[in-house]
């Protein structure tokens, strides 16, 4: 099929390298917001939120390495899966706000103190409680807004990847 002078197919390796390039801005977005808020906002994560970022990094990394090597449909894939697998946890994360799941063993501080200078140590060293909800932005919280954004980014991933293989057939 021509557009223009163009086929479709000549069109799609662009668009797969266009869009590794929107899921790298994407990530990077979603890591550079996560640490603004921890270090700038004083905003200090959960242990579940921790958790959340690497996939991010994961399909950061994919994305650039696809763009790299000139190899962008498994990147796709891999970011698909990454940040669908994030997508899961931030429904987890959100269920554990909810009481809807007991909080993980990872989420609640451990260790015993023998001396107040003990116990006041590791209270200043312990993350905050992953079922308590320090930020709501338009009555989401960001581990919902995590997963969204993951949702969405995963989605776009493999309809990418379906065009792809359609126009490829």
């Amino acid at each position: 099929m021509q557009a223009g002078g163009t086929t479709i197919e000549q069109l799609l390796p662009f668009s797969e390298r266009l869009f590794s390039w929107a899921v790298a801005l994407a990530a990077a977005t979603a890591l550079a917001t996560a640490f603004a808020l921890e270090h700038l906002g004083g905003w200090a994560p959960c242990s579940l939120c921790i958790l959340e970022r690497w996939p991010w990094a994961v399909a950061l990394a994919a994305a650039l390495a696809g763009l790299a090597f000139g190899r962008p449909r498994p990147a796709l894939a891999i970011v698909a899966l990454a940040l669908a697998g994030n997508a899961l946890l931030s429904a987890y994360h959100v269920g554990v706000e909810a009481g809807w799941f007991a909080l993980p063993s990872t989420c609640a501080a451990g260790g015993s103190a023998s001396t107040i200078e003990e116990l006041r140590a590791q209270l200043a060293a312990a993350r905050p409680s992953c079922d308590r909800v320090a930020l709501r932005v338009l009555g989401l919280s960001l581990a919902a807004w995590n997963g969204v954004a993951a949702a969405a980014v995963a989605a776009a991933a493999v309809a990418v990847l379906v065009r792809a293989r359609r126009v490829s057939s």
